[in-house]
């Protein structure tokens, strides 16, 4: 019979027991208990008997003990099986996610988990499931993220998900939107300049967004494998909503008019005006549509209008409002009438507004309010 594997001296029995005490760790406590028996004088089976295993566990345990110490015996999560991919396979797999397939030679416009497993085989001609592939996309992140430590490379990555497109304006030109957010907060601080000193200044962004009889029809839960259906009207009426948000402090500001044009965007300036705090100076920052730059708009005294680029609506914070008041109020439903459609929309609106940190939340953006 083998000798019994000597245990660690530099622990004592009430060290391991004050540890206990102090442990979260159930199954770690059973353990430290178990080896504190042990140091104490006790026999191996008698500590297998208080811990209620074999002799071989307790072996094991004794081994994990003069290796680590203490935490050498917490709780570990079972390893799992390998991955399929290694790290550098990781790493081709996130640049040619990133850069998207090319329609010539992959035949499709988007990646399906379908192509991404066949582009596996062709590359490396490993044979990767569906589901397996799918779970390996959701842990990785983007590209690799330079550390030799092949353990921590793709630690902490947020993981691919399918997500919905942002629309992008086929015009936009490629840097105005970084020109813009690195322009914006100058800009901005020269307002202030010429303003009488200590004068407040509130940030504002503004948009138009129609809301018709037709409306979005929005993601539903529902079983798997049913397409569930949802209202569609063919009739044609809609309304403007003329919104404004001043994220900074969560306001808002806006009207439901019959159509875009001047003089509607006058109105809604002076709006704006109103919901300035007293002795401040509103900068509203405006795209470039045609009613915005009319030279018969009239412009409050207490606001400053600043335009976006063209074509880069995704700079407007109110664009991100839009969207979430149609995916939760203003989607999937039959509007009776005009003055119907007036009124969800004024009901929406004012939901928005008595919800301050949902125009906070929607709306701060960290470029933009560094002036």
């Amino acid at each position: 019979m083998a000798a019994a594997i000597g245990v660690r001296t530099d622990y004592t029995s009430a060290d391991l027991r004050r540890f206990a005490r102090r442990c979260g760790d159930g199954d770690q406590v059973r353990r430290l208990l178990a080896v504190a028996l042990i140091l104490g004088g006790g026999s191996r089976s008698e500590a297998a008997k208080v811990a209620g295993v074999t002799l071989q566990i307790v072996r094991d345990w004794v081994l994990r003990f003069n290796d680590g110490g203490p935490e050498g015996l917490a709780t570990r999560k079972a390893p799992g099986r390998a991955s399929i991919l290694n790290d550098e396979q990781r790493a081709r797999l996130a640049e040619i996610v990133e850069a998207g397939p090319i329609p010539a030679a992959h035949g499709v416009l988007r990646w399906r988990l379908a192509d991404l497993a066949e582009w596996v085989w062709d590359e490396f001609g490993l044979s990767v499931t569906l589901h397996t592939l799918g779970r390996e996309l959701r842990a990785m992140g983007g590209a690799a993220q330079g550390s030799s430590d092949a353990k921590h490379r793709w630690k902490g990555c947020g993981g691919y998900r399918k997500l919905s497109a942002r629309p992008r304006h086929r015009g936009q030109k490629s840097d105005d939107i970084a020109i813009f957010k690195k322009v914006s907060p100058p800009v901005l601080a020269q307002i202030k300049r010429q303003l009488p000193k200590g004068t407040p200044v509130e940030l504002w962004w503004q948009d138009e967004a129609r809301v018709g009889q037709q409306t979005k029809r929005t993601r539903r839960w529902a079983k798997r494998g049913t397409r569930p259906s949802a209202l569609k009207d063919q009739r044609r009426s809609s309304a403007w909503i003329f919104g404004a948000i001043c994220p900074a402090d969560g306001k808002a500001a806006g009207l439901v008019m019959p159509r875009c044009n001047s003089e509607a965007m006058s109105m809604h300036l002076e709006e704006i005006a109103v919901h300035v705090a007293p002795g401040a100076h509103a900068v509203v920052i405006v795209d470039q549509a045609g009613w915005h730059g009319s030279a018969e708009l009239v412009v409050p005294p207490n606001i400053t209008l600043v335009p976006l680029p063209p074509r880069c609506p995704e700079l407007n914070p109110i664009e991100n409002v839009w969207q979430f008041m149609r995916d939760n109020w203003l989607s999937n439903r039959i509007f009776k009438s005009y003055d119907d459609i007036v009124d969800h929309c004024c009901h929406a609106w004012n939901k928005l507004v008595d919800q301050p940190w949902r125009i906070m939340s929607l709306g701060l953006r960290q470029w933009a309010h560094g002036f």
